[in-house]
Protein backbone atom coordinates (compact mmCIF):
# COMPACT_ATOMS: atom_id res chain seq x y z
CA UNK A 1 0.00 0.00 0.00
CA UNK A 2 1.42 3.39 -1.11
CA UNK A 3 1.80 5.95 1.43
CA UNK A 4 -0.01 9.43 1.17
CA UNK A 5 2.60 11.90 1.34
CA UNK A 6 2.14 15.78 0.95
CA UNK A 7 2.38 14.73 -3.52
CA UNK A 8 -0.67 13.07 -2.90
CA UNK A 9 -2.73 15.73 -1.28
CA UNK A 10 -4.75 18.36 -3.74
CA UNK A 11 -4.45 22.32 -3.63
CA UNK A 12 -7.43 23.79 -2.90
CA UNK A 13 -8.74 27.18 -3.18
CA UNK A 14 -12.40 28.71 -2.88
CA UNK A 15 -14.09 31.94 -1.05
CA UNK A 16 -15.37 31.30 2.46
CA UNK A 17 -17.78 33.94 3.48
CA UNK A 18 -15.85 36.65 1.04
CA UNK A 19 -12.62 35.60 1.85
CA UNK A 20 -10.23 33.56 -0.40
CA UNK A 21 -9.16 30.19 1.66
CA UNK A 22 -6.72 27.59 0.60
CA UNK A 23 -5.65 24.44 2.08
CA UNK A 24 -4.48 20.58 0.93
CA UNK A 25 -6.73 17.62 0.40
CA UNK A 26 -6.37 14.42 0.65
CA UNK A 27 -8.66 12.88 -2.70
CA UNK A 28 -11.76 11.13 -0.32
CA UNK A 29 -11.23 14.24 2.51
CA UNK A 30 -15.37 15.40 2.34
CA UNK A 31 -15.71 19.09 1.97
CA UNK A 32 -17.26 19.06 5.44
CA UNK A 33 -13.96 17.80 7.13
CA UNK A 34 -12.06 20.47 4.89
CA UNK A 35 -14.22 23.04 6.64
CA UNK A 36 -13.75 22.00 10.05
CA UNK A 37 -10.62 21.02 10.29
CA UNK A 38 -8.10 22.36 7.75
CA UNK A 39 -9.94 25.91 7.58
CA UNK A 40 -11.20 26.17 10.75
CA UNK A 41 -14.98 26.92 9.94
CA UNK A 42 -16.16 24.93 12.86
CA UNK A 43 -19.94 26.18 12.99
CA UNK A 44 -20.64 23.78 9.93
CA UNK A 45 -22.01 20.64 11.90
CA UNK A 46 -21.59 16.78 10.91
CA UNK A 47 -24.56 14.70 12.10
CA UNK A 48 -25.04 11.48 9.84
CA UNK A 49 -22.85 12.15 7.33
CA UNK A 50 -24.93 10.67 4.40
CA UNK A 51 -26.58 13.96 3.19
CA UNK A 52 -29.86 12.96 5.14
CA UNK A 53 -30.16 14.91 8.18
CA UNK A 54 -29.37 18.68 7.25
CA UNK A 55 -26.85 19.65 9.96
CA UNK A 56 -23.78 20.03 7.27
CA UNK A 57 -25.90 22.23 4.48
CA UNK A 58 -23.54 25.06 3.53
CA UNK A 59 -24.15 27.32 0.57
CA UNK A 60 -22.36 26.34 -2.80
CA UNK A 61 -21.91 29.16 -5.40
CA UNK A 62 -25.93 30.44 -3.47
CA UNK A 63 -27.15 26.99 -3.26
CA UNK A 64 -27.90 25.01 -0.10
CA UNK A 65 -25.97 22.33 -0.75
CA UNK A 66 -24.89 18.80 2.34
CA UNK A 67 -20.92 18.85 2.44
CA UNK A 68 -20.88 15.54 3.81
CA UNK A 69 -21.52 14.78 0.06
CA UNK A 70 -18.84 16.77 -1.52
CA UNK A 71 -15.22 16.29 -1.96
CA UNK A 72 -13.00 18.90 -1.04
CA UNK A 73 -11.56 19.00 -4.08
CA UNK A 74 -14.78 19.69 -5.96
CA UNK A 75 -15.02 22.86 -4.32
CA UNK A 76 -11.87 24.35 -5.66
CA UNK A 77 -12.84 27.34 -7.10
CA UNK A 78 -16.11 27.92 -5.65
CA UNK A 79 -17.76 30.70 -3.64
CA UNK A 80 -18.64 29.15 0.13
CA UNK A 81 -20.99 30.34 2.52
CA UNK A 82 -21.44 28.76 5.69
CA UNK A 83 -23.26 29.61 8.98
CA UNK A 84 -20.26 31.96 10.49
CA UNK A 85 -20.77 34.05 7.20
CA UNK A 86 -24.27 34.98 8.42
CA UNK A 87 -23.13 37.21 11.37
CA UNK A 88 -22.87 41.02 10.40
CA UNK A 89 -19.59 42.34 10.01
CA UNK A 90 -19.19 43.85 13.65
CA UNK A 91 -19.76 40.08 14.65
CA UNK A 92 -23.47 40.87 15.65
CA UNK A 93 -26.24 38.36 14.46
CA UNK A 94 -27.29 38.48 11.13
CA UNK A 95 -31.26 38.90 10.39
CA UNK A 96 -31.99 35.11 10.74
CA UNK A 97 -29.67 34.76 13.30
CA UNK A 98 -31.69 37.29 15.53
CA UNK A 99 -35.12 36.03 14.10
CA UNK A 100 -33.69 32.44 15.80
CA UNK A 101 -32.55 33.81 19.36
CA UNK A 102 -36.00 36.09 20.14
CA UNK A 103 -37.79 32.89 19.09
CA UNK A 104 -35.98 30.68 21.03
CA UNK A 105 -35.85 28.85 17.39
CA UNK A 106 -32.98 26.21 19.03
CA UNK A 107 -32.35 23.87 21.72
CA UNK A 108 -29.06 21.94 21.55
CA UNK A 109 -28.27 24.13 18.69
CA UNK A 110 -26.55 20.92 16.62
CA UNK A 111 -28.89 21.34 13.57
CA UNK A 112 -29.06 24.94 13.55
CA UNK A 113 -26.27 25.81 11.22
CA UNK A 114 -27.55 23.33 8.64
CA UNK A 115 -31.41 25.16 9.30
CA UNK A 116 -30.24 28.55 9.22
CA UNK A 117 -28.23 27.74 5.80
CA UNK A 118 -31.13 25.80 4.63
CA UNK A 119 -33.25 29.16 5.34
CA UNK A 120 -30.50 31.65 4.19
CA UNK A 121 -31.14 30.15 0.37
CA UNK A 122 -34.75 29.69 0.96
CA UNK A 123 -35.25 33.31 1.68
CA UNK A 124 -33.44 34.26 -1.05
CA UNK A 125 -35.88 33.25 -3.36
CA UNK A 126 -39.28 33.61 -1.50
CA UNK A 127 -38.96 36.92 0.63
CA UNK A 128 -43.01 36.37 2.24
CA UNK A 129 -43.37 32.13 2.44
CA UNK A 130 -46.33 30.57 3.97
CA UNK A 131 -46.22 28.65 6.90
CA UNK A 132 -46.55 25.16 3.98
CA UNK A 133 -43.66 26.46 2.33
CA UNK A 134 -41.35 27.34 5.18
CA UNK A 135 -42.53 23.52 6.42
CA UNK A 136 -41.46 22.44 3.06
CA UNK A 137 -37.85 24.61 2.96
CA UNK A 138 -37.12 22.62 6.17
CA UNK A 139 -37.80 19.08 5.01
CA UNK A 140 -34.29 18.41 4.61
CA UNK A 141 -33.23 19.48 7.99
CA UNK A 142 -34.13 17.27 11.00
CA UNK A 143 -34.27 18.45 14.50
CA UNK A 144 -34.95 16.38 17.13
CA UNK A 145 -35.30 18.96 19.81
CA UNK A 146 -38.49 21.11 18.63
CA UNK A 147 -41.34 20.62 17.43
CA UNK A 148 -40.39 23.43 14.44
CA UNK A 149 -43.14 25.51 15.63
CA UNK A 150 -40.39 28.29 16.96
CA UNK A 151 -38.09 27.39 14.02
CA UNK A 152 -41.28 28.22 11.44
CA UNK A 153 -41.91 31.94 13.39
CA UNK A 154 -38.32 32.44 13.13
CA UNK A 155 -38.25 32.08 9.46
CA UNK A 156 -41.61 34.32 9.24
CA UNK A 157 -40.19 37.11 11.49
CA UNK A 158 -37.44 37.10 9.24
CA UNK A 159 -38.78 37.57 6.38
CA UNK A 160 -40.52 40.20 7.65
CA UNK A 161 -37.18 42.02 8.63
CA UNK A 162 -35.56 40.91 5.25
CA UNK A 163 -38.17 43.23 3.28
CA UNK A 164 -38.66 45.90 5.62
CA UNK A 165 -34.70 46.02 5.59
CA UNK A 166 -34.80 46.08 1.39
CA UNK A 167 -37.34 48.63 1.28
CA UNK A 168 -35.24 50.98 3.59
CA UNK A 169 -32.54 50.31 1.72
CA UNK A 170 -34.18 51.94 -1.42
Amino acid sequence: MKNLSRDSRHHVTFRLNGVTVEGFSEPRMLLSDFLRHEVGATGTHVGCEHGVCGACTILIDGTASRSCLMLAVQADGAEIDTIEGLANADGSFGILQQAFHENFALQCGFCTPGILMSLSEFLQDNPDPSVDEIKVALSGNVCRCTSYHEIINACIDAAAALRTSKAEAR
